[in-house]
This record gives structure tokens, sequence and C-alpha cells, in this order.
């Protein structure tokens, strides 16, 4: 049975797709993606405001960590927030051209976000694994890795508005993306330059830059034998970091690519579209889980978002509900540029 999910129109005003799934289903995949969305928006707002509050937190190792939260912010709002009211509806209401945007809004976000998560990798890779004396992380990196990953996200999601590939409804039509189904020629060359370059290619250089870092702290640990403890420590905060990072890029992307190859690979195979709609919410939770990793268990960050969302209270069991693990690399930095390279 081929599969169409992707293919068909809108309903009419009012209509819900009790033929997909019932009227309660509908209400509560609003209650879910309306929850992931506020919480975004709350999480990558305040990440934001800590960051134009704090001019100590306007580092250049910093630019990539509040890119990311300006790319999940546009998501939650652009794209979780308008599923929420379409799957409050029961259908898709805001037309073709409300389709179009918003499945361009949600990938061109998506994908700069994604773009950011695989910047900051090498950026902790560069940091951590440079040569004694080489020029320092600066600002002109920083801006570079921020610019690319917004020209890359709008490189490869404006030719569905062109004619090269297109947005279509997906899952339990309330949302959009681009047509992984059409088996056109022209849509499926795009989708598979997209599925190649918007996410194995991020995928690859997050898995080697983190494993470049590893191997890095396991020769520094070797060779500063006098301060096993302290490397040790410090090696096994970057790796529980490193395990945390990949199981969630794991988590929320992996089954949507995952689905996506499938199709493309398998154009008669039938996915039902309940399941289908699952590894697409998968990566929209990622608002969420994107600003708790990558900022609040990053101690600059922390202390400062905990007193934003407190109200400036600062409140030492809050604090501690949180990971002590540190994430920021430039203690493991500092240690590794006191050894000389074998």
């Amino acid at each position: 049975m081929e599969m169409t999910v992707g293919s068909q129109s809108t309903l009419p005003n009012g209509s819900v797709n009790n033929e997909i799934m019932p009227r309660l289903g509908y209400s509560i995949l609003a209650v879910i993606i309306g929850f992931f969305s506020i919480c975004g928006v709350i999480l990558n707002v305040t990440v934001i405001a800590v960051t134009i509050k704090h001019r100590q937190l306007r580092q250049p190792l910093n630019f990539a960590l509040v890119n990311l939260a300006v790319a999940d912010l546009g998501c939650a709002m652009f794209g979780g927030l308008p599923t929420t009211v379409t799957n409050a509806m029961g259908y898709f209401s805001l037309g073709r051209v409300g389709c179009v945007l918003e499945g361009f809004a949600v990938a061109f976000f998506g994908i700069a976000g994604l773009c950011s998560v695989a910047i900051i990798a090498v950026e902790r890779c560069i940091v951590v694994c440079r040569p004694v004396g080489s020029v320092t992380f600066q600002t002109k990196h920083a801006v570079m890795g921020v610019m690319v990953s917004w020209l890359w996200s709008f490189l490869w999601n404006t030719p569905p508005l062109f004619g090269w590939g297109r947005y279509e409804l997906e899952g339990v039509k309330t949302s959009c993306a681009p047509d992984w189904y059409s088996r056109n020629p022209g849509n499926v060359s795009y989708i598979v330059c997209y599925f190649l370059l918007c996410f194995a290619l991020p995928f690859s250089i997050i898995v080697f830059s983190y494993m470049r870092l590893l191997w890095t702290l396991r020769q520094v640990s070797k060779m500063k034998m006098s301060e096993v403890g302290n490397t040790a420590r410090a090696e096994t905060q970057v790796a529980c970091m490193v395990l945390i990072m990949v199981m969630a890029f794991l988590l929320t992307w992996l089954p949507y690519a995952a689905f996506a190859i499938s199709v493309i690979l398998h154009p008669k195979l039938y996915i039902d579209p309940i399941i289908a709609t699952v590894p697409m919410y998968l990566t929209k939770s990622s608002t969420v889980f994107n600003p708790i990793i990558y900022i609040f268990m990053n101690r600059q960050f922390r202390e400062h978002a905990v007193s934003f969302l407190l109200c400036g209270r600062r409140v030492r069991s809050a604090e501690s509900m949180l990971s002590e693990e540190e994430t920021t690399v430039t203690t493991v930095s500092k240690s590794n540029s006191r050894v000389s390279p074998s």
C-alpha cells in the first residue's frame, strides 16, 4: 500500500479528520506540543535575556550557545505554537500558503539549530585540542560559526520555495514539513541532498569532534601523572557531557532522520500517520532539551538563568537540584595548554 500522508490537501474549515485520529487524540497532541513549546519559549528567552543583561556571558565561546537558543526560540514560536493551535482545532487551518510558511520556518530554524549544535562541538574540540601556542578562539571565529549555521540552513531550505522540493502536510495533518513522500525525480534528488547535508553531515561532525575531544583528554590524563586526580575528574565530566549531548541528539533527531530515509528508500512503505508524527514531535522537543543540556548545565549560564527565572532571588536549594557537572571547556583547555604535545 503506497503511503500518501504528505500529499493530501487541508480539510475544509471546522472539519476534523477523524479517519486519522479521534478528536481526543488531537487534543492530547495539542497539550503535549503546547507544553514543549511554552517551555521552549521560556527557557530560550531566559538564555537570550541573561546574555544581554550580563556582559561576562557575551564571550566568543558562548556565541554558538546563544545562537542555538535563538534558533530554538524561532522553532518553538513559528512551529510549536501554530501546531498547538492546529491540533487543538483538529485540522490544519492555515491554508496552502500557511503550510509553506510554517514548513519553511520550522525547517529553517530547526536546521540552523542543528548546525549550531555541530558548531558547538567543533568549537569545543578546537579549544581543547588546539596545539600549545596556536591562535586562540576569537570573536571573528565565533561570528563566522554563527553565520555558517544560518547560511547553510537558508541555502537548503529555500529550494522548495522555488520548485526544487516542496513543503506538504505531515503525520496527522496538523503541521507541514519537506515532502518526503513524492516520487517526483526532482523532489527525490532534493530530499536525498537534504538528508545527507542537513542530517548526516552535522551528525558526523558532532561525533568526530567529541571523539577527538575525548581522545585528547585521555592523552592529557596519561601525561599529567602528577595531577591525575584533577585531570581524571575533568575527563569524567566532559565524557559525561559528551554522552548526554550525543544521546540527546540521537533521541531528538535520529528517529526523524530514520523515518525520512526509510520513506525515501522504500516508496511503497506504509507508516501509520500517528506513528509518523512521533519523530516529528521529538525534533520539536529539542527546543526544551537544548537549553537544559547546553546552557543550564553550564555554571555561568546556570547561576544567572536560575536567578532570572526566580525573579532575582538566589536560592541554594534550587541550585543544588541542578547538575554540578561543569560543561565549560575553559578549565580543561587550560589544563591541556600546560601539556606539551607528544
